[in-house]
């Protein structure tokens, strides 16, 4: 049999789900692409890739996923990562650069201002430079490394997650892995016992994983420990499953999804959401 190819995200919260494929001997068995969320999603799309760590808006659009079970990068809280950068105050705010690394922040950024915040904004994408965005820009939307290394001291900064928590009482879902079902005939593996097993031993050795990461990234050891063990949830379980079907719910009254779809997991199918929401598939 082929080796299946992974599509990895090359940020720092996906570390602790990455741990087996980067320190044993198991990332001889796939083939892996090291990119950025929304890169990750077309490689899936198009069928370069077998298996990604797929953001949840990606998913409602590709056809033939199966995710795999209580794995997930989530926020019950401050997330840290997902930060909307700005020069004025938010009522204030008119035009937002967005990081082209993203499609299920800008969607949670859109939700929240239709929602809460006034209605919506001009959005416009560029890639994650925060002097450039916003300089043609009244706020900037960052997401992954380059949001932990913000100086908040300088602008008026909101965590979209902790806004989230906030206005709706639930954590966010960022991501899942995600597996293509023609793919699941093409291994003899348990993929969801190898990936839930790397997801635990990576969160097992933060340690180690604070000493590779913090000159990356550019923030201290400690800060490396306190975010992946605090403001990351790597399971994808019934309180974020709740939230995640709020998200979807919200994003469809509000115009910014079309519709969504059944979420299918490797070894078996499951819907989310009301029965009066338009579902995609």
């Amino acid at each position: 049999m082929r080796k299946l190819r992974i599509a990895a995200i090359s940020f720092l919260n996906t570390a602790p789900l990455m741990w087996d494929f980067d320190h044993t001997k198991l990332g001889s068995e796939f083939d892996i692409i090291s990119t950025i969320p929304s890169e990750c999603a077309e490689l899936l799309r198009t069928g370069a890739a077998d298996i990604g760590i797929v953001p949840v808006v990606a998913y409602t659009y590709i056809p033939g996923l199966r995710i795999i079970p209580n794995l997930a990068i989530a926020a019950k809280g401050s997330v840290r990562s997902i930060l909307l950068v700005s020069k004025v105050p938010l009522e204030e705010i008119r035009t937002v650069a967005a990081d082209t690394s993203s499609r299920t922040s800008v969607a949670l950024a859109r939700v929240l201002f239709r929602k809460w915040m006034g209605g919506a904004r001009e959005f416009t994408s560029m890639p994650p430079l925060l002097d450039v965005m916003l300089e043609c820009c009244d706020a900037a939307l960052l997401i992954g490394d380059p949001a932990l290394t913000v100086d908040r001291t300088r602008y008026v900064c909101y965590d979209l997650a902790e806004e989230w928590r906030r206005l709706t009482g639930h954590p966010f879902v960022f991501a899942f892995w995600a597996v293509r079902a023609s793919a699941l005939q093409e291994t003899d593996l348990d993929l969801t016992k190898v990936f839930q097993q790397s997801r635990d031993r990576g969160l097992a050795n933060v340690n180690t994983l604070a000493r590779e990461w913090a000159p990356r990234v550019g923030i201290s050891e400690q800060a490396v420990r306190t975010y992946l063990t605090e403001s990351i949830d790597y399971s994808l379980d019934q309180e974020n499953l709740a939230g995640l079907e709020l998200f979807f719910r919200y994003a469809v009254e509000c115009g910014v999804l079309p519709g969504r779809r059944p979420l299918e997991f490797v070894g078996e199918a499951k819907m989310i959401g009301s029965s009066g929401d338009r579902v995609i598939g």
